[in-house]
């Protein structure tokens, strides 16, 4: 990419971005009004190219979005998860009504307050995480402020299964790269392993001496995971040997919101944080190895992805009405 994207989501605070598996220049927003204390949220649909970022979708709903997750079988099909507990199905594929007026600060190329093709509002709280299933690609999990995790099929009106074994707000869940029942979570000071054919984690570390918030699987080393927490530090975690942390990558000087793994790169990481950056390390060179640093946000920076298309192109979000894409 030749040079850095800015987009402005005008009125909306971010709090997630991804990167469509699919299409290499697509990419969605998840955002809220009122920074998420109260008002709407906002999905995001963008088109970038070499003259910036373009809206491809909006779609409005009732109560702030924090965070949202491709499809991984249907092309135009996305997930978003809410302030409200509600759990949403998106389909850029089906028509859509134009809004009017068209926002001047941006070329709109259609947008919807269409209801979405799937609704689901088991969750009794704030739904903060929703992660598809990479490896069986039919089924997605979501974790909540009600302290349980909830797996679904989108052609299915109910959730599969449920747990509850966290003893406070969830607030990441990922499913393992290379197993298709297997996931791990975070929110209290734990990070627990979980396996869909039982009916409780398999494993528990205590992680952090406080709550953590982000949490990813290494795209090439099954064992391995990163976590970042309100403590403001980076770790690195091997299954195998769970009595204390494999590495130390570095920190943040404010909570650590959320790390990415590389899908190129096996030991590049990326995080954001509350200190307004977003950071680059490498994790098989541990010990505050840091190989980038964005400081281009003026406000929390939330949200992060990796594109699957372009070795080291990045997006983040934030609180300052800000998606960036650039490359590390």
């Amino acid at each position: 990419m030749a040079r850095p994207i800015r987009f402005r989501t005008a009125g909306f605070n971010g709090y997630a971005v991804e990167f469509s598996p699919f299409f290499e220049n697509r990419l969605a927003c998840a955002s809220a009004a009122n920074f998420g204390i109260a008002g709407n949220g906002r999905l995001w649909v963008l088109r970038a190219g070499p003259d910036g970022a373009q809206v491809e979708r909006i779609y409005d709903t009732q109560d702030g979005l924090f965070d949202c997750a491709w499809s991984e079988v249907h092309e135009n099909q996305l997930v978003t998860c809410s302030g409200d507990g509600s759990i949403k199905l998106w389909d850029l594929s089906l028509p859509v009504r134009l809004r009017m007026p068209v926002p001047p600060e941006y070329v709109l190329l259609s947008a919807a307050r269409d209801f979405p093709v799937r609704n689901w509002a088991e969750h009794k709280r704030e739904v903060f995480t929703v992660n598809w299933n990479l490896v069986r690609k039919d089924t997605f999990i979501t974790g909540s402020w009600d302290y349980s995790i909830k797996m679904w099929n989108p052609e299915m009106p109910n959730s599969i299964r449920t747990w509850q074994e966290h003893i406070g707000c969830i607030y990441q869940t990922v499913w393992s790269p290379t197993s298709p029942d297997v996931f791990a979570s975070v929110g209290d000071q734990t990070l627990k392993i979980w396996d869909v054919r039982q009916q409780h984690s398999v494993q528990t570390i205590r992680a952090h001496n406080a709550e953590i918030l982000a949490l990813d699987w290494a795209k090439y080393q099954k064992d391995r995971l990163v976590t970042g927490s309100v403590d403001t530090t980076i770790k690195i975690w091997d299954l195998r040997f769970p009595g204390r942390e494999a590495a130390f990558v570095g920190n943040h000087e404010y909570a650590v919101r959320r790390v990415k793994c590389s899908p190129h790169v096996a030991g590049l990481i990326g995080s954001v944080s509350y200190d307004m950056t977003a950071r680059f390390w490498d994790m098989d060179r541990p010990g505050n190895h840091l190989v980038h640093a964005h400081n281009d946000h003026s406000e929390f920076a939330l949200g992060l992805d990796f594109s699957m298309f372009f070795r080291g192109q990045v997006a983040t979000c934030g609180w300052d009405e800000m998606v960036h894409i650039f490359s590390v």
